[in-house]
């Protein structure tokens, strides 16, 4: 890739591209995208967690050329570190999620696109063609809409459909409440424009608050999920906001190909665990049926190091994309990425491990 534009060299921490990022947004757009659930236990659990882990590192192992490349649901990926979906990019970047895809696709990893996002998914898909992508998907009380999601993802050329579990209400955002949060004129959750109540703009507090409450299903169960593995096939499912070993095994004895192990980034349940944390324990319980994945509070590349060595296939990214977006656009969301893969190559060097397989094994240890 092109060296960027931007003044990359400044931006040396994911917490560097906050900060150029907090510059550029409106103050309701950074609260929303920073904020967590009522006192954001979790939020500040998700970040504080990885502070109880250590590398016991390996000495005298040949890391000259450290391999990162591996395969996530059989599409291969430059590195283990994919792009989480999160909600309204155009409020970051004028392109929104179109520049999300190409910084993605740039450094060759994975895009997965949310239901919430301000540009459609198939816009989403034409900004980077050839790169493979995943959809995250709410499921909506109008079980016939969810289906023309799922179609529309399928026709537009996504390899999976990731279903989200832990949000069957969403949490309170008090900076959202506080800041009567809503899109701007012009701006509008593009995938949803046939199911928008025409009245969402009534009311005090969130206006993302008010549409969940109008058209999110909390009645959705693990036998509706079969159904949704059933309109999706042959696409794999993957069911994301697992914390508990045994929910793991449900997704998986219900049809999901895959789990992600998630709090939804601390912004739905407060006091719920931080996902570094029950990580090993879900990875235990699925064993060889699946892949795992993790994401809250991963900020560098050897944080990503700690949850592959308990048993992450690959980690996703939510907020630092975000920041890299607002910073710099397309080019910002590559520069972050490419920062977390640099930090993830050193730590594996100096961990010892010339390849993902080599984290595990014993690597790490909570204190």
């Amino acid at each position: 890739m092109a060296e960027p534009s931007f003044a990359a060299s400044s931006l040396v921490t994911v917490d560097d591209y906050e900060s150029a990022a907090r510059e550029r947004l409106t103050p309701t757009a950074y609260d929303y995208y920073r904020s967590g659930a009522d006192e954001e236990h979790t939020l500040r659990r998700n970040r504080e967690a990885f502070s109880r882990y250590e590398i016991w590192y390996r000495t005298l192992v040949d890391v000259a050329t450290p391999r990162l490349a591996t395969t996530v649901l059989g599409d291969d990926v430059a590195f283990p570190i994919l792009v989480a979906p999160t909600a309204y990019h155009r409020l970051a970047c004028a392109e929104g999620e179109r520049a999300t895809a190409r910084g993605a696709a740039a450094v060759g990893t994975i895009y997965c696109a949310s239901t919430l996002a301000t540009t459609t998914l198939e816009d989403v898909a034409v900004a980077a063609p050839s790169a493979p992508r995943w959809f995250q998907l709410y499921v909506h009380k109008d079980r016939a809409f969810t289906a023309r999601l799922v179609a529309r993802a399928k026709a537009a050329g996504y390899r999976a459909i990731v279903v989200t579990a832990d949000a069957p209400v969403l949490g309170r955002r008090l900076a959202d409440v506080r800041n009567e949060f809503c899109l701007p004129d012009g701006m509008l959750m593009a995938n949803l424009v046939e199911a928008l109540p025409p009245d969402l703009r009534d009311g005090a507090g969130s206006e993302l608050a008010r549409f969940f409450a109008a058209r999110h299903d909390p009645s959705f169960v693990w036998s509706d999920l079969e159904e949704i593995v059933r309109q999706a096939a042959p696409l794999p499912v993957v069911v994301k906001g697992i914390v508990r070993p045994d929910d793991a095994r449900k997704a998986l004895d219900h049809g999901a190909r895959a789990v992600w192990v998630s709090n939804h980034g601390g912004r739905q349940l407060d006091l719920a665990p931080a996902t570094i944390d029950v990580l090993g324990d879900v990875a235990r319980a699925v064993g060889d049926r699946c892949e795992v994945y993790v994401d809250g509070g991963i900020r560098s590349g050897t944080h990503a190091l700690v949850a592959l060595g308990l048993g992450a296939r690959a980690v996703f990214v939510g907020r630092p994309v975000l920041w890299g977006l607002a910073a710099a656009g397309a080019e910002g969301v590559a520069g972050v990425l490419e920062l977390m893969r640099d930090e993830l190559i050193r730590a594996m060097q100096l961990a010892g491990c010339p390849d993902p397989e080599a984290t595990r094994d014993d690597l790490i240890r909570r204190r």
